[in-house]
């Protein structure tokens, strides 16, 4: 099992390297971040779930998965024998608001398991994963999610449109403060 992780942590990483990300790791997986992919435009966290085809069920607990954050996705590979894994990028804000009820969550209040988000894999499922392929969701990125991270790094640098503010009438003041973060 743990073997299975590890190879699907080293696939999900070439897989994005080789569409021109470099790729960060630590040395501690402590808060449910298996590595960090970098875009010229941005930052994208990544946790990966690797599974065997006919697995029903993978999860994350919800400690460690913000399903709100913009930047987090799970990289889930689908392991058959003699063929390249089917692999999707998942955004993780699409717990928020999914109908088909293949993103699920579990609460378990009052039981012993923590609460956890989750893919129902079966095969009625199945084509519901087929918008986060690996392929497509790269193309998705490159058009969509790119320039809003292009934003968020702006801000972090410092490069927030207050800077561009200015009146005709030079008289009048002209406040641009700035807070990094």
């Amino acid at each position: 099992r743990q073997r299975l992780g590890t190879f699907g942590e080293y696939y999900a990483k070439m897989t994005l390297a080789s569409y021109g990300m470099s790729i960060y790791t630590s040395e501690v997986d402590d808060h449910g971040i298996d590595f960090v992919a970098e875009t010229k435009k941005g930052f994208m966290k990544f946790q990966v779930k690797t599974v065997r085809q006919g697995t029903g069920y993978v999860f994350m607990l919800e400690e460690h998965f913000n399903i709100a954050d913009g930047t987090l996705f799970l990289f889930l590979s689908i392991l058959s024998d003699d063929k390249l894994p089917d692999s999707y990028i998942i955004p993780a804000t699409v717990w928020e608001n999914d109908a088909s009820g293949m993103f699920v969550y579990r609460k378990y209040e009052g039981k012993k398991s923590k609460p956890e988000y989750g893919i129902n894999l079966s095969a009625k499922n199945m084509p519901f994963l087929e918008p986060y392929r690996v392929e497509k969701m790269i193309n998705k990125f490159r058009i969509e999610v790119e320039p809003r991270l292009r934003k968020y790094k702006n801000y972090y640098d410092g490069l927030q449109a207050i800077l561009n503010k200015s009146y005709k009438d030079e008289s009048k003041p002209c406040s641009k403060a700035v807070i990094n973060y």
